[in-house]
């Protein structure tokens, strides 16, 4: 027996046990992990929730994923930023500044993010994101600008050669929550 008797024997046996519970614990949680990855994916490989803009000044808002479904009406708005919440192969389902749920095709949507001033006055665009920085321009009500970054409750966006800081909460196109219940 080499001198290790029965204490020797117990304690290989209790190691094997802990490795074997190890490794069954390590299978189940990479099997979680997989099925969470499965879970989240979408066909285009993206986040949902993200953000979009569209790409062309007249794309059409159906009810549901197909030409076959009713046209609800027709955004006329160039990089209007969307909220995408659903999406199938050539689909994606919207939501608008404006609270619509809609469905459009995949082609009409840009990868560019754009914001929109969802105040009743211009948001003022700041040089430094901080208050009281100096002024640079204002984004009037409802007024698009180009996207960059956003930080601490304050996002870049550039508009007609200016560039500036604006509150993060006068912006739609910004929050990562869904927009649209």
């Amino acid at each position: 027996m080499g001198g290790q008797g029965e204490a020797g024997v117990k304690h290989r046996e209790s190691r094997r046990r802990r490795a074997a519970l190890a490794a069954a614990v390590l299978t189940l949680f990479g099997a979680a992990q997989a099925t969470a990855r499965e879970e989240r994916s979408t066909p285009s490989g993206l986040p949902v929730p993200r953000y979009v803009s569209l790409k062309f000044d007249r794309v059409n808002a159906r009810a549901g994923p197909g030409d076959d479904h009713r046209l609800l009406f027709v955004y006329r708005v160039k990089g209007l930023p969307l909220q995408v919440v659903a999406e199938t192969s050539e689909w994606r389902r919207v939501c608008d500044p404006d609270g619509a749920l809609v469905w459009v095709h995949k082609r009409t949507t840009d990868g560019r993010r754009t914001a929109m001033n969802i105040g009743a006055r211009p948001a003022p665009l700041v040089r430094r994101p901080r208050p009281g920085s100096a002024t640079v321009g204002y984004l009037n009500p409802r007024a698009l600008a180009a996207l960059d970054r956003c930080d601490r409750g304050w996002c870049r966006v550039h508009v007609d050669g200016v560039s500036g800081w604006a509150p993060e909460g006068e912006l739609w196109g910004t929050a990562p929550a869904p927009q649209c219940r």
